[in-house]
Formats: C-alpha cells, sequence, structure tokens
C-alpha cells in the first residue's frame, strides 16, 4: 500500500494496510516510522492503521477516536495494540485501553518513547520543545498556523516565552529536515538542538509483537 502524504496523514489517518492478525491503531505521525520498521523487518502480521494526527491539537478527542476504531476492527484480528503513549489524555486513553482490553505503548508521548522513556524521563527538560521528523515536516500544520502566527509572529515570545531550547528527536539523517527544524527554532525564538534517535522505543516495541 501506497503510503499517503504528510497532509493526508495529519487530517484524515490512514486505513488498515494489509491482511496481518495483529492490528497496530496508530497516530498519523507515527506512519511512516512503523511501516519503514514493519518493512525491514518482514513483520507481514502487523497491520497499521493511522488516526487522524491533527488530533494531537485536541487530545479530548483521541480517546473517543481510539475507542471507535477498536470497536469497528476487533472482530478482524486476534490482538489489537494501541501505538499512542498518553499524548495529553490526562490517563483516559489508558484507561480505556484497560477497559478494552487493548495494549497501549508506555510514557507520556511520541518524544519520550522516541528518545527512550528512560533517558527522556531522567533528562526533565521541562523548558524544551520538542519536534520529531514528521512535526517538523508539518510544523506549520500543527503549531504555526493553529496558534494564529502565520498572522501574528510576534505571538511567538508569548506562547513559547517560557521555553529555552527547541530539541529535534531525529528519525532519519536528512540535512534537510535538519535544516527546516533549524528554521522553526529561529521562527520561534529558542536555541536549537538537534538528538538522533532513530526509532527508540518504537522498535523494541514492535519487536515484541509476537506472530502467533
Amino acid at each position: 500500500m501506497r503510503l499517503p502524504d504528510d497532509q493526508s496523514l495529519t487530517r484524515e489517518g490512514m486505513p488498515a494496510t494489509g491482511h496481518g492478525r495483529v492490528l497496530l491503531l496508530a497516530c498519523g505521525a507515527l506512519a511512516r516510522e512503523v511501516l519503514a520498521l514493519v518493512r525491514l523487518n518482514g513483520w507481514d502480521h502487523l497491520d497499521l492503521q493511522c488516526l487522524p494526527a491533527i488530533l494531537h491539537n485536541h487530545p479530548e478527542r483521541i480517546t473517543p477516536a481510539v475507542e471507535d476504531a477498536v470497536a469497528r476492527h476487533r472482530a478482524e484480528y486476534d490482538r489489537i495494540v494501541v501505538l499512542y503513549a498518553d499524548c495529553g489524555t490526562g490517563g483516559l486513553l489508558a484507561q480505556a485501553c484497560a477497559r478494552l482490553g487493548v495494549e497501549i505503548l508506555a510514557g507520556p508521548h511520541c518524544y519520550s518513547f522516541f528518545d527512550g522513556n528512560a533517558a527522556f524521563a531522567e533528562r526533565d527538560e521541562v523548558t524544551s520543545f520538542y519536534l520529531t521528523d514528521f512535526l517538523t515536516r508539518q510544523f506549520d500544520a500543527f503549531v504555526w498556523r493553529p496558534l494564529g502566527l502565520d498572522r501574528h509572529p510576534d505571538l511567538a515570545a508569548m506562547y513559547f516565552g517560557n521555553y529555552e531550547a527547541l530539541v529535534y528527536l531525529a528519525q532519519t539523517e536528512d540535512p534537510a529536515l535538519t535544516e527546516k527544524a533549524r528554521e522553526a527554532a529561529d521562527r520561534l525564538g529558542l536555541r536549537f538542538e538537534r538528538r538522533y534517535t532513530g526509532y527508540g522505543d518504537l522498535a523494541a516495541a514492535l519487536e515484541a509483537i509476537p506472530a502467533a
């Protein structure tokens, strides 16, 4: 299946990819990384469906969307794994997954499991604003326009005044993306830091899902 473009993943998500026995129900922001791991490792037992990535701008909508997707697909699969962390739901998503009998990734958000949950917690970077590869590509759609900075760029100082750095957690070695992330830091008036993470704990989580 051809991967949708970033704009489609942001607004619409992606339907299930195949005929495996385990459904990975993920955020659209993870589509490229999950499919890369599935293809690299030949994990044919894993199907991927993505919900719209823009749900992250409205975390109160994530839990109902996951519940609806699980209800629609439960009968088709032996197992469903939710590839979200808490993602701003205040524990509600984990509670829903427990009630539904489906698994969920550990960690507060994707920045943490890309960086590695243990390492992320140890750093305790409360004054850092994070971007991943996907969020760097979709910076305008997720940050700049929703905050009205396209119309009032001077508001950046108000929104980001308590931050000190923009940390780009890079899943790939891409100089063009690094430059785009650096430009985002400049636009927000933040110090720039790039940290190569690869797929972090996401790779280990998928590897732990058995074929049978």
